[in-house]
């Protein structure tokens, strides 16, 4: 079961390094994901958040993400 929060972050954190920095984590390549799966997710809760992106793209379940998107950002 998804965490409702972890599916909020996957809509709204954007990747904070290398070829996408600043692309939400759900829309980062699946291709990105994979290469990032075979050499290691990030330590801590982006790796995590990355590693769950992956499980949504390999079945096909963005489009639950997609109305968490138009959610607004509190600070």
């Amino acid at each position: 079961m998804f965490d409702k929060q972890q599916l909020v972050k996957l809509a709204k954190l954007k990747m904070p390094f290398g070829k996408y920095q600043g692309t939400a984590l759900i829309d980062l390549p699946e291709a990105y994901l994979i290469w990032f799966a075979n050499r290691g997710f990030p330590e801590g809760e982006l790796g995590q958040l990355m590693a769950l992106t992956l499980e949504i793209k390999i079945n096909g379940l963005e489009s639950l993400i997609e109305p968490l998107k138009r959610i607004p950002t509190v600070h």
